[in-house]
């Protein structure tokens, strides 16, 4: 008979629900290929949502449009300080640990529900799988670079989406456990495009029917800083009275921030939004001339999709989207994202530097195949 093999998924923001989505239709299928006289694990996941992100539209709107299951346990940790949020997590998701028992803990990316779910996993002796490992933007500043690095180093099996990703975990002594599996984002775009174009209406609701420029930001380093925002601000007004509009979906945190910026007027061509579901953000950026971002998956999406992007940071750990000339990096200076909003598009098709979109699959199988070695020693 196969046995089971119980694992627990940590999510807790937008990008984790379109991963973890991936990987959880990867273990379905596994499950329903084994036949029953098959010695071989079947898997039981259990999903733990910290509510990180919380509200409707940054959360349940994703888990309805994926097809994840309802957590069995949400957290409902919510906004706070990055310790105090953090340590929430980490005692919450502990209690779940204990709880549960599993054989392995996966955590997503570079947010603090990531941290917070390796090293709950790690001080408890469970061992921790990092789907996206070996990131590195080498900008200790930002939060989510600490977030990464830390649970790397705590990780017991580090799925990495590119040889980048390798390198850098090679270059930090860590080379046991590290697989190149490909990028689970490839295998969210491959399932859900072709879905998103057919229910999406997004396009006809905002009577797009000419080029516009996609925006988003919501890093704290960005929005928290009100002279980076602003030169952001004056950018976004100055690529619309260009006569290139401009759709903004709206970040909660972002727009909290708005509220101070009282000598910031919209131009008439910028499309001030809601936060959008993940169909019609992959439609907007599928259609867009452009795509403008400090988001990390955003700069991977739009490379995916054969769009250019500005990217509102001075690095980005998705280095191979600059070198291939699709991202460009641009930091917050209004002069140097008009310049760069401008440039002409790359001759070259994007080339797929991030996999076939199966690494999913291919995460199912190493689980599977290091939790055997691990019962056989």
């Amino acid at each position: 008979m196969a046995k089971s093999l119980k694992i627990v998924t940590v999510v807790g923001a937008r990008p984790q629900f379109i991963k973890a989505a991936a990987v959880s239709r990867a273990i379905k299928a596994h499950n329903s290929c084994l036949a029953p006289h098959v010695s071989r694990f079947t898997f039981h996941e259990v999903l733990i949502h910290t509510g990180q992100h919380y509200d409707y539209l940054m959360s349940q709107v994703f888990f309805e449009e994926l097809g994840l299951a309802a957590p069995d346990y949400n957290l409902e940790v919510g906004s706070a300080s990055h310790g105090a949020q953090t340590g929430l997590m980490l005692s919450r998701i502990e209690e779940v640990l204990v709880k549960e028992k599993p054989d392995w803990v996966v955590v997503y990316g570079d947010t603090n529900s990531t941290l917070a779910g390796a090293l709950a996993a790690a001080k408890l002796h469970i061992p921790v799988a990092h789907v996206e490992a070996g990131l590195r933007s080498f900008n200790r500043k930002m939060p989510e670079e600490i977030n990464r690095v830390l649970a790397d180093h705590v990780a017991t099996l580090l799925l990495c989406p590119t040889d980048v990703a390798v390198r850098n975990l090679e270059a930090e002594g860590i080379t046991r456990g590290v697989h190149l599996v490909g990028d689970v984002m490839c295998d969210s775009l491959k399932h859900y495009l072709p879905i998103a174009e057919q229910r999406s209406t997004i396009l006809r609701d905002l009577g797009l029917t000419s080029p516009y420029a996609l925006w988003t930001v919501h890093r704290a380093e960005n929005t928290d800083d009100p002279t980076r925002l602003a030169g952001i601000l004056e950018a976004m007004n100055r690529i619309a009275a260009g006569g290139l509009p401009v759709v903004l979906p709206l970040h909660p945190r972002t727009r909290d921030r708005l509220r101070d910026q009282h000598g910031f007027n919209p131009h008439v061509g910028l499309r001030i939004l809601e936060p959008v579901g993940y169909a019609d953000m992959l439609v907007l950026t599928r259609h867009a001339k452009i795509v403008l971002t400090d988001s990390g998956g955003l700069q991977k999406e739009a490379y995916l999709l054969g769009v250019p992007c500005v990217t509102l940071r001075e690095e980005t750990e998705w280095v191979e989207t600059v070198e291939a000339g699709w991202n460009t990096i641009a930091g917050t200076d209004p002069d140097r994202i008009v310049a760069a909003a401008n440039r002409p598009s790359p001759e070259a098709d994007a080339r797929n530097l991030y996999g076939d979109g199966r690494a999913a699959e291919r995460i199912v199988k190493i689980l599977v195949a290091s939790r055997a070695n691990c019962m056989a020693t």
